[in-house]
């Protein structure tokens, strides 16, 4: 087993480690999403939560490969946090994600068929923010708060993070954005989070694996 997944694994669900910090960053969550209710923008708030679903979709494969390898996560969380949810997700990372997703989402024009340097507006700001994840990501590796122990999940390979680490966050935030009516907004996030729900109560509740 890789040192950094030993660490991570040490303080898995551990609230040990608790820190006050994390209550007002809950609070602030809680104030970005109050804002986009009392707004009835519910184009923002849905791609936020469709955002913040898939990433968590991510962690729950990512403790996956852990399990079965009984190595290394693809990534993982080895340093101090308040509360490490999974292998390579901390509280303080889920709480950002939350708001990220809203902040991509306030970043869509308006009008859907504009275009950036001549491409989509909704394709250039999805690469264009996997890029910025992908290059604050190798930030992290470098300073050794997110461990990649896998050769192909490494800084000289940043395809690959962005094609599966980042890429499926943006377009789902995106997609939900765009659809026509709250009840189609629902249903596609409800079934993320439906999936989500049920690989952890499978994954982790019952069978113990992540």
């Amino acid at each position: 087993m890789a040192e950094s997944a030993k660490l991570a694994l040490a303080q898995l669900r551990s609230a040990a480690n608790f820190e006050w910090y994390i209550i007002p960053i809950v609070i602030i969550v809680f104030y970005v999403y109050s804002v986009e209710v009392e707004k009835k923008n519910w184009n923002v708030l849905f791609a936020g939560l469709a955002f913040w679903g898939v990433d968590v979709f991510n962690e729950i494969w990512n403790g996956l490969v852990f399990h079965f390898t009984q190595f290394a996560p693809v990534w993982g969380t080895p340093t101090k946090s308040a509360f490490e949810i999974f292998i390579g997700l901390n509280i303080e990372i889920s709480l950002m994600f939350l708001v990220a997703g809203i902040a991509c989402a306030k970043m869509l024009p308006k009008d859907k068929k504009a275009k950036i340097l001549g491409i989509p507006n909704r394709l250039f700001l999805a690469v264009l923010n996997s890029i910025l994840f992908v290059i604050v990501e190798c930030v992290l590796n470098h300073i050794g708060v997110l461990t990649w122990e896998y050769w192909w999940w490494q800084a000289k390979f940043p395809y690959v993070l962005f094609l599966i680490g980042y890429m499926p966050f943006l377009v789902a935030c995106y997609w939900v954005h765009d659809m026509e009516t709250v009840k189609k907004k629902i249903i596609a996030v409800g079934t993320i989070f439906g999936v989500d729900a049920l690989s952890i109560v499978i994954f982790s509740c019952i069978l113990k694996w992540i």
